[in-house]
């Protein structure tokens, strides 16, 4: 039985579920119904060496998470989630997992670092300020990896984390464009003082990417924890 928090369109399970053998039951977490809906449609039906796959829904604020949640669960996971939780959501899910004995696999945290490929004067202002964007409120963003790790640790965990930078080019224009807007639009929502230079920004930045010449690396990490009652084959 495999958990998936805040698993949104389903993305971690359909590239993860075909990846693994034998028999599997996902539980598909998230507080969106239609959300719900659409990853138990898109979910994947067989695994790797053919056997089945059946999914569940679990609609629900993870706060809510507990041990007996996680009751025969083999594993949780969750992708890009532990950037939008609060330091206490995390003491949360890591509590859970640890009563459980549960390893967790949290992908695709973001960092706080992007590299873009010709460099621009604004590119130093805007990341700062998506970075406190990320920050807002009681939400760990780009210290998710920080506190995800000592407060698995914490719980006895063995943890490990890994690079899994997204590095965007010229055969991802499309995707590109749709992380840009995305990303200058969260720096000006904080900084709203931004929004003349960063419009005339996003426009310089959108005709560079639109000719195949833009590249964008934005740095996220993996971690892998595993309970007290497990071991580590090997170190990521």
């Amino acid at each position: 039985m495999i958990h998936d928090l805040g698993c949104g369109t389903g993305s971690m399970g359909r590239w993860l579920a075909p990846r693994l053998s034998g028999p599997q039951l996902w539980i598909l977490h998230d507080r969106d119904p239609d959300l719900l809906d659409r990853a138990a449609l898109r979910m994947p039906r067989a695994a790797t060496d053919g056997s089945r796959i059946a999914i569940a829904t679990a609609r629900g604020d993870l706060a809510r998470l507990t041990a007996s949640t996680l009751d025969g669960a083999s594993l949780v996971t969750a992708s890009a989630l532990l950037d939008v939780l609060t330091v206490e959501e995390v003491d949360g899910i890591a509590a859970a997992c640890a009563a459980a004995e549960c390893p967790a696999l949290l992908a695709l945290s973001v960092v706080g670092r992007v590299e873009i490929t010709p460099a621009d004067p604004l590119d130093a202002e805007i990341t700062e300020a998506f970075n406190a964007h990320q920050r807002r409120g009681d939400l760990v963003g780009p210290d998710a990896m920080a506190v995800a790790s000592e407060t698995f640790a914490r719980y006895g965990a063995t943890v490990r984390t890994h690079a899994s930078p997204w590095t965007l080019g010229a055969d991802h224009a499309a995707l590109t464009a749709e992380w840009l807007r995305g990303w200058v639009g969260a720096a000006v929502e904080h900084r709203p003082e931004l929004a003349g230079r960063a419009e005339a920004y996003l426009r310089r930045r959108l005709a560079i990417a639109a000719t195949g010449a833009l590249r964008v690396v934005v740095h996220h990490r993996d971690l892998l924890a595993l309970p007290a009652s497990r071991t580590l084959g090997a170190a990521a």
